[in-house]
């Protein structure tokens, strides 16, 4: 396989292509959050977990989650959707003096 040179206008073109890509993913993200995937890494450092926990998560159908391959994936929604369920509203009691 043979390396062709680029052109310094060549490299411009492709470098505006690139950030004009990422440009419209990080809109795409800021105005639809649920389309943000994070891998099993992720989550153990969010949550701060161990991940033979996260693993009993899922095998506990806690939380929703695709596999390709070896690699495991979470969307932020079903994150949100895991992280209403397990959410416990502080009630508080009316003093009477």
């Amino acid at each position: 396989m043979s390396a062709k040179n680029l052109s310094i206008q060549e490299w411009q073109q492709i470098i505006q292509r690139l950030e004009a890509t990422v440009s419209k993913l990080q809109n795409t993200l800021q105005q639809d959050p649920k389309h943000i995937i994070l891998d099993n890494a992720d989550l153990l450092q969010i949550f701060n977990i161990s991940a033979r926990t996260l693993q009993r998560w899922r095998d506990d159908n806690q939380i929703s989650y695709s596999q390709i391959g070896s690699k495991i994936f979470y969307r932020m929604h079903d994150i949100q959707t895991f992280l209403d369920n397990h959410y416990h509203q502080v009630s508080l009691k009316s003093r009477t003096q």
